[in-house]
This record gives structure tokens, C-alpha cells and sequence, in this order.
């Protein structure tokens, strides 16, 4: 499969809103040893997007400086050493950056095949959050068939992917959400309970619903409003896991108290640091358990929006907007 030698993608001048998002023409990537080149059908939005328009989530050394994590595709061509896919497969893959793009480079360790009976748009939903929501919630948690969780954020990408991915792997899942229909959502999704934190204190609800024990991990992306409560909310032996600072990374005047009484373990991680060998082990993880899942449709993708990649403006005040229920994609072939 031949390709041209250049492609657009979007790309910026200067951080800022959503406005500053424009296209440009550039050369297609030549993929490096071990690598991949993904003809882009449909790319992910997600929230380190958002940061890294801003100015606040530099690209790490050697990542392309092209927005994007995640891109499903098919491949156009392999760099050296590469044996484990051929040109044409259909892959989505969790991408160092460039997904924004017509054609992007990616770590094959990175890419698994597109889950059976799965379109482009469902494919490219998955990387960002399934590899996220297993490393912290299962790697980092822990969290184990019978055990509980709070997962914070419910209905976004991350939110949505694991409730399905705890309530399959048997444990019990409760949420919280900003709205009535939001914490709807979050009940056919598999949570036991959702609570609406703009009108309940969540560590209250937790303690009612679960008769004052608590959960065994806590899964955060506000940060610092929530870091209190959260401790508090943790049985012995619980778990906090930080995957974002939404609401900031300073937390004042915390009681670390209960991290000795109930011998918890606070812990936190990001993904696009990570080596092409830990984020390959992860592929290698959701392919055995997860993958089957999404097969067999016992868990999978909500979708809330599907835009033209042409409207990525509009894709990203979406995503500001929080008002969505899963993930935004962009439409890109």
C-alpha cells in the first residue's frame, strides 16, 4: 500500500482556546524501527488534548508535536522489525502524539487489532481510556472480583469505560456525576449507585450505601477539592488512585490520619511518559481480558459525539463543556 508524501493535520500556533486550531500540511512520518504508519480513519478527543492546546501538556522528547493519543486506521506501511502486523491490517492504537493527522507513527507493541464487528469510530474510542482506566484501576488498584470502587467522573471517557470494566470483572461500582440524567447513565452503565455531587456530599453517600465501611479504591481525576473526603472514603487497605487534577494538584490542610489507621495506599499515574514496553505490556493485558469483553459486547463504547475532523474546534469546546455522556470522536477518512 503506497501513501503521498505529505498530509494534513491540525496544528496551532499559539496555546489558547479552542479557536486557535487550524490545519496545516506536513510530511507523512516514516516509521522508525518497531513502529507502524497508521492511515488515520477516526481519532480520539481527550482531555490532555485540551491541556496540551493550552500550553500546560508539552509533548514528551520525541513524541510528535501533532495533538493527539489515540487513532484507529489501517496500517500503510512497517518499519524494520516489525512482525506482528503487515500493511492492512485495521488497527487502533495509543499514540505518543499525531493522531490529529492523516497518517501517524505509531510503537507496534502499542496498536491491537480493531475488536470484532467494531466500526473505525468504536475502534479509535478505545486506547486512551481502556489503557488508563487498566493500568490505574487494575494495575495501580488492584481492584479484585468482590472488592468496591468510586469512580469519579462517571459519564467521562474514562468514567464510562470503568464502570463497565470494574462491573465485569465483579466488583461493585459506585459514581459520581454532575447531573440527574448524568448519574441515569451511569446506573445502565452497571453502577450500583451514582451520586450527584452538586447536590450530596459523596463521602456521606458512600458511608449510607455502604453501612459507614467504605470503598476499597477510589478512582479521582478532580484532585485537590476531593483528596480529604477520598481518604475518608476508603475501608482498610483501600486504595487512591489519581489519574488527573482537574480541580488542581495543591491540596491544603489534609488529615493524613487515615492513611495509617486503615493502611491506605494513595498512588497516581500517567500514561504518556510510560516506555513502549509498560504501555505494551498493557496492550498485551487488555488483549487477553479485555478484548473478549468488547467482543462480546458485555462491555462497551459510548459514543457522544462524532465530529468531521474539519470541526475539531467544536470538538474541543465540547469537551470543556463537560456536558457529554462518553467520548468525542473525530472523523478523519
Amino acid at each position: 500500500m503506497s501513501h503521498p508524501a505529505t498530509m494534513e493535520h491540525v496544528t496551532f500556533e499559539q496555546p489558547g482556546g479552542p479557536e486557535v486550531l487550524s490545519f496545516a500540511t506536513g510530511p507523512v512520518p516514516a516509521p522508525r524501527e518497531g513502529e507502524v504508519l497508521i492511515r488515520v480513519a477516526a481519532a480520539g478527543v481527550n482531555r490532555p488534548d485540551i491541556q496540551q492546546r493550552k500550553g500546560a501538556y508539552p509533548p514528551p522528547p520525541g513524541a510528535s508535536p501533532i495533538l493527539g493519543l489515540e487513532a484507529a486506521g489501517t496500517i500503510a506501511a512497517c518499519g524494520t522489525g516489525v512482525d506482528r502486523w503487515a500493511v492492512g491490517d485495521r488497527v487502533t492504537a495509543l499514540c505518543n502524539g499525531g493522531a490529529y493527522a492523516e497518517y501517524v507513527a505509531v510503537p507496534a507493541a502499542q496498536c491491537l487489532p480493531w475488536p470484532e464487528g467494531f466500526s473505525a469510530i468504536e475502534a479509535a474510542s478505545l486506547p486512551e481510556t481502556y489503557f488508563t482506566v487498566w493500568a490505574n484501576l487494575f494495575d495501580l488498584g488492584r481492584l479484585e472480583p468482590g472488592e468496591s470502587v468510586l469512580i469519579h467522573g462517571g459519564t467521562s471517557g474514562i468514567g464510562v469505560a470503568a464502570i463497565q470494566m470494574a462491573r465485569q470483572h465483579g466488583a461493585t461500582v459506585y459514581v459520581t456525576a454532575g447531573s440527574a440524567a448524568k448519574c441515569e447513565a451511569c446506573v445502565g452503565l452497571g453502577a450500583t449507585a451514582a451520586i450527584q455531587y452538586r447536590e450530596q456530599d459523596f463521602l456521606d453517600e458512600i458511608k449510607r450505601l455502604t453501612d459507614g465501611r467504605g470503598v476499597d479504591v477510589v478512582l479521582d481525576m478532580v484532585g485537590a477539592p476531593y483528596a480529604s473526603r477520598n481518604l475518608r472514603a476508603l475501608r482498610r487497605s483501600g486504595r487512591l488512585v489519581q489519574i488527573a487534577f482537574m480541580g488542581g494538584s495543591v491540596a491544603h490542610d489534609i488529615d493524613l490520619l487515615p492513611i495509617m489507621v486503615n493502611r491506605l495506599t494513595v498512588t497516581g499515574s500517567t500514561m504518556r511518559p510510560r516506555s513502549t514496553a509498560e504501555k505494551g505490556a498493557i496492550a498485551s493485558a487488555l488483549r487477553q481480558t479485555v478484548w473478549p469483553w468488547l467482543e462480546s459486547r458485555q462491555i462497551q463504547p459510548v459514543i457522544a459525539q462524532t465530529l468531521p475532523w474539519r470541526e475539531v474546534a467544536r470538538a474541543h469546546q465540547l469537551m470543556e463543556d463537560s456536558t457529554h455522556i462518553g467520548k468525542i470522536i473525530l472523523t478523519i477518512a
